[in-house]
């Protein structure tokens, strides 16, 4: 009984908790009830993930998602756009982290993709969240910084699950290194196009753009597309085998934190914002595969008898979805 009241209980009650903030937020986008669901909704949805990402870590789950239900409430009550900005950034972020540090590891790529599934779930939740709050932001600026404070609080968490960087072994460097250059060149990219592109090969782009919205409905975001789903991917199936697998899971953020940030731009629909998640990991999944296919093909063994023997010995331990990963 002792540990069912330990284990099984709070879960349980976070789950209500959750499920209740759900259902809040999609009421009051439909609109349905009082004015008040969506940030009692988002609170509820804060507070239970803060809670969830403290008790992963080996943190004061108790102490933390009190503390994050309080001042949401605080929050709501006080309605000053400064504190309801600074909130649904702090659920962004805490909602990015969560997402990849609630997957487990993944013998075969069919449960790879499962686990980034739900880490992208998880996410999604958090960005009605996030949009519950109803901040005051500049979209651009916003997307940096939580990206920024996702990627900080996803490394600070893996230093401590890799064994800090003398874990990283050649292997987890290279991927370390590859992953930072991918981010790089995809942000650095985006943001010379947006201020210094020709026309012409802005229109193009544009043009690519437009037609993927008119006939598929959205277009996937490329940092989650070519960096976020696949690392996600790829980290999972590493860390049955190895725990530099952390290393690459942690650039899953650069996913996470783009389907958090997704429904605050006001020119793209709810729909539209759902495909377009949906797209990108459809998308990322795919070079995800391709990933894990290479990487097997160099470090693992040759034949289909001992790729079977293979996955059948990667059972490298790690604690279940609902326990302390510290």
């Amino acid at each position: 009984m002792e540990r069912i009241a330990s284990s099984r209980v709070p879960v349980a009650v976070w789950a209500v908790l959750v499920l209740a903030g759900l259902a809040a937020l999609v009421a009051a986008m439909v609109p349905v009830g009082p004015d008040w669901l969506a940030g009692a909704g988002a609170v509820a949805v804060g507070g239970a993930y803060s809670w969830a990402l403290s008790a992963r870590t080996g943190g004061r789950p108790v102490v933390f998602g009190s503390l994050a239900l309080v001042l949401g409430v605080a929050v709501l009550v006080l309605d000053d756009e400064r504190l309801r900005t600074g909130a649904a950034v702090l659920t962004c972020v805490v909602s990015a982290v969560l997402a990849v540090m609630a997957t487990v590891p993944a013998v075969r790529f069919v449960e790879a993709a499962r686990e980034t599934v739900i880490a992208v779930l998880v996410a999604w939740v958090g960005a009605l969240a996030t949009v519950g709050f109803e901040p005051v932001i500049t979209l651009a600026r916003f997307e940096y910084a939580t990206l920024g404070l996702a990627l900080l609080g996803a490394f600070g968490v893996v230093y401590r699950l890799g064994a800090g960087l003398h874990g990283l072994g050649r292997r987890g460097f290279l991927s370390l290194l590859v992953g930072t250059g991918v981010l790089a060149l995809t942000l650095a990219y985006a943001e010379l196009l947006r201020r210094y592109g020709t026309p012409g090969l802005v229109s193009s782009l544009l043009d690519a753009v437009h037609w993927s919205r008119d006939h598929l409905g959205a277009f996937p975001r490329p940092i989650e597309s070519v960096l976020g789903i696949p690392a996600l991917a790829w980290g999972c199936h590493m860390r049955a085998r190895r725990r530099q697998g952390w290393w690459v899971c942690a650039f899953g953020v650069a996913a996470t934190a783009p389907v958090a940030q997704s429904l605050l731009n006001p020119a793209i629909s709810l729909v539209e914002s759902g495909l377009s998640v949906a797209y990108g990991a459809v998308v990322g999944l795919l070079i995800g595969f391709v990933v894990i296919r290479v990487d097997l093909a160099f470090t693992g063994p040759r034949g289909a008898r001992a790729r079977r023997a293979e996955e059948a010995a990667a059972v490298r331990p790690e604690p279940a979805r609902t326990r302390a990963l510290l």
